[in-house]
């Protein structure tokens, strides 16, 4: 039997590449001669370099940057040919900070533009940004003042809340930096910037806000985006779709003249998944929590597609399944499995390996071949 593993990341304890190759080794103890192909995805969000460096043989590329909290640290990207791939979490992300060292209002996403600056003086010519995980809610403000942009009124690489003083910002240097250089950002998310379902009012909690300091928060980034203005084209890209992914890093970015698309299309394109789909007779993804979440833009629900449009079966491994089973039948999934209604969520937290690869061989019991 030929069985294609793709899950996502489970968030906090493994890797996408962690992950599969957990329930491979699961489904490998039940059934050893069967045929498990790997294949981790992203959907923008932490391994999305690892994701394109497996699917192109990419180089990755070290460089210091400025971490969130503007120490120096290094981070990595991927290069093909002219292209690149930049994980934003690789600079800015949360996992990259203490509990208590977050906070929204003042950490900054200067070293995804430091990382974006290193690839474009490397010659690429084409660059895909994957937003997600991040711990900052500037609005892309650090990432512009790291190609370029300036403000004399306001320091651009302070955090999200010092934006409430801006009244100037030149992106002219920043635009010239990238002029020629197509940047794509890939995102799992497409919030705009602003309101109740923009940056703040979504994601900034989850980063460490209070309820105050989201308002403090949401009255700097319109404040910016009020200063910003539209682009040349006339376009308002704080109204765009994605411009709230990365903590508004989606905004900064669309302001230099970037696109949106979403992220695992992109990362699904890119490793040409249906055409693995169609060499395998099962594929078993999954990722942390199977929730309302997952069904947007997310790699579980993204993978279930595809195998269903190719009438594969499709399965999903989760810590937490939180959608019951009309709604996971709905998106392509056959099935879906909990680690933490096998073992617990404290060992599954502990243990997400041993646990996960506990549940992929009791899903190739119910799944393989006899």
């Amino acid at each position: 039997m030929r069985v294609l593993v793709s899950p996502d990341c489970f968030s906090g304890t493994l890797t996408a590449r962690e992950a599969a190759h957990a329930i491979a080794e699961g489904w490998s103890r039940q059934f050893p001669d069967d045929d498990v192909t790997v294949l981790p995805l992203s959907d923008g969000g932490p391994g999305f370099i690892d994701t394109a460096a497996e699917a192109f043989r990419a180089e990755l590329v070290s460089t210091v940057v400025h971490d969130p909290r503007g120490r120096p640290i290094v981070a990595r990207y991927a290069r093909w040919n002219k292209v690149a791939w930049i994980e934003s979490a690789e600079a800015c992300g949360l996992h990259l900070l203490s509990a208590y060292e977050r906070d929204p209002l003042d950490t900054t996403s200067c070293g995804v533009g430091e990382l974006i600056k290193d690839a474009v003086e490397q010659g690429a010519t084409n660059i895909v940004v994957g937003l997600g995980g991040t711990s900052t809610n500037d609005g892309g403000a650090g990432a512009l003042r790291a190609l370029g942009a300036s403000s004399q009124s306001a320091e651009l690489d302070q955090g999200g809340y010092a934006l409430r003083h801006i009244q100037d910002i030149d992106l002219s240097a920043a635009l010239a930096f990238v002029a020629g250089v197509d940047i794509v950002i890939a995102s799992d998310v497409d919030n705009p910037l602003l309101g109740l379902r923009g940056a703040t009012a979504t994601f900034s909690r989850q980063k460490g806000a209070d309820d105050f300091a989201v308002m403090q928060l949401e009255g700097a980034l319109e404040h910016f985006a009020t200063v910003c203005g539209r682009r040349a084209d006339g376009k308002d890209p704080a109204v765009a779709l994605g411009a709230g992914a990365g903590g508004g890093l989606g905004y900064g970015l669309m302001l230099l003249g970037s696109a949106r698309v979403p992220g695992i299309d992109t990362v699904i394109d890119a490793v040409g998944l249906d055409e693995v789909i169609a060499a395998h007779d099962l594929v078993i993804t999954g990722e942390g929590c199977l929730d309302d979440q997952s069904l947007h833009g997310k790699v579980v629900v993204g993978v279930a597609a595809h195998a269903a449009s190719a009438g594969k079966p499709c399965i999903a491994i989760a810590g937490e399944v939180r959608l019951g089973k009309r709604e996971c039948s709905s998106v392509g999934l056959d099935s879906a499995y909990s680690m933490t209604e096998l073992a617990g969520n404290e060992r599954s937290m502990s243990e997400p390996a041993a646990v996960l690869t506990e549940v992929a061989q009791r899903v190739a019991r119910t799944w393989g071949r006899r």
